[in-house]
């Protein structure tokens, strides 16, 4: 009996060892008042689509005319499309595809782009986000410019002055690949430089200039690039670029017709870039 308290002290030391030791290990006792980071969401996409699978063949043969009219070899080897050249395939894929037609060559191209953040304080929505924003304004543009009144107002413009350079601030700054970035487009495309020439642009509608587009991924911009420096007189390519959660997806449509006195109908390019875009857009969020 004159052993038990000794006993009893034992356990007592014992129990509170244990509970010291599961107070370090739940942090409680570590840092109290240090709060505790919880890393950044990751992404919705961990992989990307096969790139030259992405575009249906149905779309393939509306954006590609005269393909559909190829023999059977040669109609296959253009809608099987290239392949881009990437070291990563998880991170970034793309497919390209041209057709000459007798009137015009048009050529396709789309990217996929998953952006991965390894900041755990930045999720890699955050980080596409970037990514997208540094493509807008390489474009010249600004998530603020409003998409639809400066055509107005161009217009406005072009009673007044003649030239429609009312307000363009924006397109000043569109790439310095195009030569007179989108203010000289309009009244180039408005029928300026055909000579009456009929062909597959003789009255092309005025494309709509460089813009910031709504209801399409997170955040998107349309870019109009009529007369590239370095390429022929009448080659024009629009660009569509989207962000969907962690993927950038960039879709470049062009043509260039046959003849120097047609013009490209760049409304109608802007439409079926942005029609494509959409429809990618759909497909990586089923």
């Amino acid at each position: 009996m004159a052993y038990v308290p000794g006993v009893a002290l034992l356990a007592a030391l014992v129990v509170g060892c244990s509970a010291g030791a599961d107070g370090n290990a739940n942090g409680a006792d570590s840092k109290a008042g240090s709060p505790t980071v919880t890393p950044a969401p990751p992404g919705k996409y961990l992989t990307l689509p096969a790139p030259c699978r992405a575009v249906p063949r149905s779309t393939l043969k509306d954006l590609l005319p005269g393909a559909a009219e190829l023999p059977g070899d040669q109609q296959d080897k253009v809608f099987r499309g290239s392949a881009a050249v990437t070291y990563d395939t998880d991170r970034k894929v793309g497919c390209s595809w041209k057709s000459d037609a007798p009137s015009a060559t048009r050529s396709l191209s789309v990217d996929f782009e998953r952006v991965v953040s390894y900041d755990p304080a930045v999720s890699d929505d955050d980080r596409a986000d970037t990514v997208y924003a540094k493509k807008e304004k390489a474009a010249g543009l600004s998530s603020s410019t409003p998409p639809g009144p400066p055509d107005e107002k161009d217009k406005k413009g072009e009673e007044s002055e003649g030239s429609g350079k009312a307000e363009d601030p924006a397109d000043a700054d569109t790439d310095a690949d195009a030569t007179g970035s989108a203010e000289p487009s309009p009244s180039e495309s408005s029928g300026g430089s055909t000579d009456g020439t009929p062909g597959s642009s003789s009255s092309p509608e005025e494309a709509l200039p460089s813009r910031i587009l709504d209801n399409l991924g997170d955040a998107a911009f349309l870019q109009d690039l009529p007369k590239q420096a370095g390429s022929p007189a009448q080659h024009h390519t629009v660009s569509v670029v989207f962000r969907t959660s962690n993927v950038v997806v960039t879709v470049r449509y062009a043509e260039q017709p046959a003849l120097i006195t047609q013009v490209p109908d760049g409304r109608e390019l802007q439409e079926k870039a942005q029609a494509l875009a959409r429809k990618l857009a759909e497909t990586l969020s089923e």
